[in-house]
């Protein structure tokens, strides 16, 4: 059966392509990582799928390890000289060395100084196995991914880091190359024109997939793959869809709750004594599934109905719908504990969403709907939006982030305020230790106080399907996402760099595995679906709201195209804000 969605295309690579191919019957290996493959691995598979393949340790490559001469080893690794340097330790000592065998596989293409490293060293007599598995992404869910690496902020768009973006965008584009690969999809790539770090990923994404068609003629094959296409864009593109209180449910969890590692902590009341309790939010809840981008209103009454339904085929009596009636029926049916725990989830986090929106959340909603759509609730124009914004910029119970979110629109709206305006507005707001955020809006090509009139602006379209006066704001890219699946997309604004054309091993790099002689790749006729797809990858980070318009295109067209959506990392309206905040600071060091 072929995988479906992103997670579980990554999964079955990995089982397939590295654990499978080198399994044998009764006999255990040891899986070691780095940092990056290990963060890949815990996206999309679980211990007990690890050793159901043979698998009876796994290890830390950077970590103390004891050595097991006696079993063999697989490494997954990025190809990086932390990385490679401690494989080439692990067998140098003597008289034996860590493990009895090493099957090696690196995520992306190795550099060659590396592969030379490798090649000199005592891992030559008893390395087994050597490939490059092109997949150096983080499957966040099933249509999202991200590239892991949230410090690529700095080098798009920090001052301090201008000069140093050549390496980044090599870096980047090998790992959306490897996204397409891992999909089987060999597609037109178009940019976003009004930045040009758009047009140079392009183009350094589209030498990666030739060197990848090169070595894997069959990659973008298929009845409708001629039709996939890659996006590149970057957050200037839209700057209003990360700053709003967004009213969905994944969405507002993660902008009001704080949640780490996509973990919710709360607290269940039992008969005598209250517990903290942890949940985490993945596509392994069948009920966040369902309920991830519903509007929040809607998402109580969801979850309980589907517990009365389930309460109902177990023959349970349940009164009321909530987490004290729950613990009473655990006490009495505790074969149900699982399912119980995931209605005590949702309740719970449905209602510590509900709290925050009905305390100062709900104004700042109205406010901010009115700013990002210049209209009110019954279509007048804005005409005075300095009325509606003073209030909450002198209301004392208001956090600085807000507040910062409501001046940003309202300079959007404003194609930038005056030179004086600007100061008095953070003055009533009393947030001048955060008004560097607003200052750094012009490394995005945006001045706070001049009129912007020089940017390039797609149309938008007019959305009526929402019902909801506190959700009439549409994320731009659903309008981009339409347009390139009904062939309208402008071409003045968006750029093609290719059309994808097959490649012969003339047009590209020589491929890692040739260079490597008697250690062949012998890789398994991979089964890709084989509708059309359209990749989208946004420079500076994606919004949950961005990722929720994915799944709506791609249900609304019935299966004819899927949409995968991702950047180098997810954006919370508090993450965003927070990186425009070290802006015209040193960035990191690396990448």
């Amino acid at each position: 059966m072929t995988p479906s969605g992103l997670k579980a295309v990554v999964k079955e690579k990995i089982l397939s392509v590295v654990l499978r191919s080198v399994k044998k019957k009764r006999e255990w290996k040891v899986l070691i990582m780095d940092h990056p493959s290990m963060r890949i691995l815990s996206s999309c598979c679980k211990m007990s799928n690890i050793v159901d393949e043979g698998i009876t340790l796994v290890e830390d490559i950077n970590k103390s390890r004891e050595p097991i001469p006696s079993l063999e080893a697989i490494y997954l690794l990025s190809p990086v000289e932390k990385s490679v340097q401690a494989l080439i330790h692990d067998f140098q000592g003597t008289p034996t060395f860590s493990y009895k065998a090493a099957h090696v596989f690196f995520i992306n293409p190795c550099p060659e100084p590396l592969f030379k490293a490798m090649s000199k060293s005592r891992i030559t007599k008893v390395i087994k196995t050597l490939k490059e598995i092109n997949m150096a992404f983080l499957p966040y869910e099933s249509q999202v991914y991200s590239l892991d690496g949230p410090q690529s902020f700095q080098y798009w768009f920090s001052p301090c880091r201008f000069f140093e973006k050549n390496k980044p965008i090599e870096m980047m584009a090998e790992q959306i190359a490897t996204l397409c690969e891992t999909l089987g999809e060999y597609p037109a790539i178009r940019y976003w024109k009004d930045h040009e770090d758009n047009f140079h990923l392009a183009h350094a994404v589209l030498a990666k997939l030739k060197a990848f068609k090169a070595n894997e003629p069959s990659m973008g094959e298929g009845p409708d793959k001629a039709r996939s296409q890659l996006l590149i864009l970057d957050r200037s593109f839209d700057l209003v869809s990360p700053l709003l209180h967004e009213l969905t449910y994944q969405a507002m969890a993660y902008d009001l709750l704080s949640l780490e590692n996509d973990t919710y902590k709360y607290e269940t009341t039992g008969i005598s004594s209250s517990r903290e309790k942890e949940a985490l939010l993945d596509e392994d809840d069948e009920l966040w599934m369902q309920l991830r981008h519903m509007h929040i209103s809607d998402v109580s009454k969801k979850v309980t109905e589907l517990l009365h339904t389930f309460c109902e085929s177990k023959r349970l009596t349940t009164d009321k719908a909530n987490i004290e009636d729950l613990s009473q029926i655990l006490m009495k049916m505790p074969q149900y504990q699982k399912e119980l725990d995931k209605y005590s989830t949702h309740l719970s986090l449905a209602e510590n969403c509900t709290r925050h929106f009905k305390g100062t959340v709900e104004k700042l909603c109205s406010v901010e709907q009115d700013l990002a759509m210049g209209t009110d609730v019954d279509g007048e124009m804005i005409k005075e939006p300095i009325k509606i914004i003073m209030p909450v910029l002198l209301d004392p119970s208001v956090q600085a982030y807000d507040k910062i979110r409501i001046i940003l629109l309202y300079m959007f709206l404003n194609h930038g305020v005056g030179e004086e305006n600007l100061p008095r507005l953070i003055q009533h707001a009393n947030i001048q230790q955060h008004s560097n955020i607003i200052d750094n809006l012009q490394y995005l090509g945006i001045s706070p106080l001049l009129p912007q009139s020089g940017q390039l602006r797609p149309k938008r379209q007019v959305w009526l399907e929402s019902t909801y006066q506190l959700s009439r704001w549409t994320p731009m890219l659903k309008d981009v996402m339409e347009d390139i699946i009904e062939d309208k997309l402008d071409k003045n604004l968006w750029g093609f760099v290719s059309d994808p054309v097959p490649t012969t091993g003339s047009q590209a790099a020589v491929p890692f595995i040739a260079r490597i002689g008697h250690w062949k790749e012998k890789k398994p006729a991979a089964e890709y679906q084989t509708d059309a797809r359209l990749i989208i990858y946004v420079l500076g980070g994606v919004s949950m709201s961005e990722m929720r318009c994915a799944y709506e295109v791609t249900r609304a067209t019935k299966g004819k195209w899927e949409v995968v959506i991702g950047s180098s990392h997810i954006l919370t309206p508090k993450r965003f804000l927070d990186d425009f905040q070290t802006f015209d600071h040193e960035g990191p060091a690396e990448a």
